[in-house]
């Protein structure tokens, strides 16, 4: 097995890095099986801690179940306006998913009983929910080299979804991915275009040794 990629084939990995997005504009299309079957299996084989793969999928197919999530989401979106005060008429104006357009509805959850797996965990039990968000990512990089477009929806209360997909007692919903074909991908983060927030220069992410002194610390 070669130890490097290719250039081509690196070029790819971060092509998908670079081109993804989170989309929330979709096409009335349904996606290949077999395809799906490829992104499910790529979000299978993220890396967790203590390898314990908490991660559990739940693909929505029924409608009236689409439609009571997508209401679900309507009810906290109204709630986080509300929250932003003075940007939440901004806030109003931004679509923030496309629940009801995607070809497939998959809501990514945190397995119950985790509380018996302590490998990686006795000191940051959250680790679980990394785990969780490397799967997601798994699967969009990988949607984004399909040509299939992913958005991670997080507008909701936890036991409104809880309930709706009847988890057990100690499951926990993450994120609501709509998943499908679209027209075109955005040529940069559709918050960026709506002039929401920037991405922040590498430079101010990026420390060397310590974390260097604030401004009252100088």
């Amino acid at each position: 097995m070669a130890m490097q990629f290719d250039d081509g084939e690196r070029a790819a990995v971060y092509r998908a890095i670079h081109e993804r997005r989170d989309m929330r504009h979709f096409v009335r299309k349904p996606v290949d099986p077999h395809v799906l079957a490829r992104l499910l299996d790529a979000a299978h084989h993220a890396p967790s801690v203590g390898y314990m793969q908490p991660w559990r999928i739940v693909r929505v197919t029924d409608d009236a179940r689409r439609k009571a999530l997508h209401d679900a989401v309507e009810r906290e979106r109204a709630r986080t306006a509300a929250a932003l005060g003075e940007r939440s008429d901004e806030f109003m104006k931004l679509k923030v998913e496309g629940m009801l357009e995607c070809a497939e509805l998959l809501v990514m959850a945190l397995m119950d009983g985790r509380e018996k797996h302590v490998f990686g965990r006795r000191t940051m039990p959250d680790m679980d929910l990394a785990s969780v968000a490397c799967a997601i990512q798994n699967m969009w990089l990988a949607a984004r080299a399909e040509g299939l477009g992913m958005g991670w929806v997080s507008l909701f209360e936890m036991d409104d979804v809880r309930r709706l997909l009847r988890m057990p007692m100690g499951a926990r919903p993450v994120a609501i991915l709509c998943l499908g074909h679209v027209e075109r991908f955005y040529p940069r983060p559709m918050l960026e275009i709506e002039h929401w927030a920037q991405r922040m220069p590498l430079a101010e992410c990026v420390f060397e040794n310590e974390w260097p002194p604030t401004d009252s610390e100088r």
